[in-house]
């Protein structure tokens, strides 16, 4: 998951089962927990925050988490760290036909941290459990395409069944999966850590495994207590070839982002990853250029409730458009986030120009700033619905009451009135999230996505799709879930590409949302470490950090 924004971000695949997929938890009040700068040789300390979940594969959908999956765990595929192309791990090959049935091969000699084997059954088995409703896993979902799924997790009552008839183990290396529908990227999304193998102790003693996790990825647990740190060392089994560069990863718990920023500038931390928004404008300057600041596969929408009768007509579509033109992007992004959010022309991320699912200014001047144009759209639309609009957002994270602000604060001037947009701002994350699960929402309200994986499938189909659970719109178009389904049937990834951005471009024709900016990944180290970057999905990439 990772979730609708994180720092409020959510990540999800196509029927989620809600909107947050993995939710960069931004920390509230109070200090650093573990405290000291006592660094140990050749370890890595880095900004983090408990985990919202324990950390296992198919029930971690939030960054924290999933930070410690990224490096205990390896799944068929991986993404590389600079393209976020998918490129095979433990698999040797993936094939199919007919985009629906696929015979997996793994690679041999690969181990989990216990020295177990790593097998077609340690997939097969970690899946069926993952699925299973009455395991309760959060990611469930990313199992959805698999044959059977339905039986292993109704949505009322019980299963039918304990395991996906989908999946069959062949032998040790070889297994087969048959999904419920074409989807010929399907092998493209399997480095999601959703996907990753598990070892029999997992499900011998499964409370033992949760204290202390064990994978098949370069690092080790080695012990975590919550509220202090996690500690974790290379793992001498791994057969990846990104073996991790320095002796380990200390991961030390903080409860407020400007402590952890004030203990990187004092030299007791190495990396922190979650640069407080008071901090962007002078964090070049304070780190004495030591300071990432990179396109991740984040976007930020405001989005309108499709399920409500006012906002469904063909003239309402103008006054969506209206709002959007009368939304100063740049203004906003450079006087709250500093360079480190980009004015939005599309619904997907800058950082799938590698894959060719990136093509910006699709959605054309309705996503210019012209506030001439604004009022006069929003006039032949009949006018705001009952003369004014809110926009309703949660502001215990981030900094979403400033940016709200902002916008309707834009909004308010184009249109030349003071109250014509005026904010809705949610005590709670959960509240906010409830209230659009239980469709709530009258006016605009905030919608975000961090991807799952890189692919503009990620992009469109779990949020466009009707009835895909991060449809939080309600929007539905037959004309889009066509192409959506004639686009997972494509049998090669640039006419499958193609086929989405004819749907993307359908979508915003409607404009159920609009597009506001993509946002960076942003970071900061200490002189102590080299080589420090961020992937695509804006997490260190700890295996190549190098400590002085």
């Amino acid at each position: 998951m990772r979730g609708a924004t994180r720092t409020t971000m959510t990540r999800r695949a196509l029927a989620a089962a809600g909107a947050v997929a993995l939710t960069a938890t931004a920390c509230g009040g109070g200090s650093t927990a573990s405290g000291g700068a006592g660094a140990q040789s050749g370890v890595v300390r880095a900004f983090w925050t408990d985990p919202q979940h324990p950390v296992e594969p198919a029930n971690t959908n939030e960054v924290q988490g999933g930070k410690v999956l990224d490096m205990i765990s390896r799944g068929l595929m991986k993404y590389n760290p600079t393209t976020g192309k998918a490129e095979n791990a433990v698999a040797e090959s993936i094939e199919t036909d007919d985009q629906q049935n696929f015979t997996i091969k793994l690679e041999k000699g690969w181990k989990f941290s216990d020295g177990t084997p790593v097998t077609a059954k340690s997939f097969v088995d970690a899946w069926n459990y993952g699925a299973l409703v009455t395991n309760k896993q959060v990611n469930s979902y990313f199992f959805q395409y698999i044959e059977g799924y339905e039986d292993v997790h109704p949505e009322k009552g019980k299963p039918k069944a304990k395991k996906l008839a989908g999946l069959k183990v062949q032998d040790d290396h070889t297994f087969t999966v048959k999904l419920n529908q074409k989807f010929s990227l399907w092998p493209q999304t399997l480095g999601y850590s959703a996907y990753a193998p598990l070892p029999k102790s997992f499900f011998t003693d499964h409370d033992a495994w949760l204290t202390k996790p064990v994978g098949n990825g370069p690092y080790k647990v080695d012990s975590y207590t919550k509220g202090q740190s996690m500690k974790l060392s290379r793992n001498k089994y791994y057969a990846g070839e990104d073996k991790p560069q320095n002796k380990g990863v200390e991961l030390k718990v903080y409860t407020d982002q400007n402590t952890g920023y004030t203990d990187l500038q004092a030299g007791n931390l190495d990396v922190v990853d979650e640069l407080p928004a008071g901090q962007l404008k002078n964090a070049k300057r304070d780190l004495e250029g030591r300071y990432i600041n990179q396109p991740a596969g984040i976007t930020q929408t405001i989005s309108f409730p499709m399920y409500d009768k006012k906002w469904q007509s063909k003239k309402a579509a103008m006054v969506r458009r209206g709002l959007s033109r009368a939304i100063d992007r740049k203004e906003v992004t450079e006087k709250i986030y500093h360079g480190t959010r980009e004015p939005a022309t599309d619904l997907t991320s800058p950082v799938l120009k590698t894959s060719g699912g990136y093509k910006p200014g699709l959605c054309g001047d309705a996503c210019e700033y012209d506030p001439k144009a604004a009022r006069k759209l929003i006039k032949q639309g009949g006018g705001l619905p009952g003369g004014k609009i809110t926009l309703t957002s949660n502001v215990d994270t981030g900094s979403h009451r400033q940016w709200m602000e902002a916008v309707c604060n834009s909004i308010n001037r184009a249109l030349g009135k003071n109250n014509a947009c005026t904010i809705n701002p949610v005590p709670t994350f959960s509240k906010f999230r409830s209230d659009i699960s239980d469709k709530k929402m009258k006016g605009m309200f905030r919608t975000g996505w961090q991807m799952d994986y890189p692919l503009i499938q990620n992009f469109i189909q779990p949020i466009y799709y009707t009835d895909a659970s991060s449809n939080d719109s309600g929007f539905s178009d037959p004309q889009v879930d066509k192409l959506i389904d004639q686009a997972n049937a494509a049998t090669d990834e640039k006419s499958a590409v193609r086929l989405f951005q004819q749907a993307e471009k359908r979508i915003l024709e409607t404009f159920p949302a609009i597009p506001l900016w993509y946002q960076n990944g942003n970071a900061g180290y200490s002189s102590r470490v080299s080589n420090v970057k961020l992937n695509p999905f804006s997490v260190p990439v700890f295996t190549d950090i190098k400590v002085k």
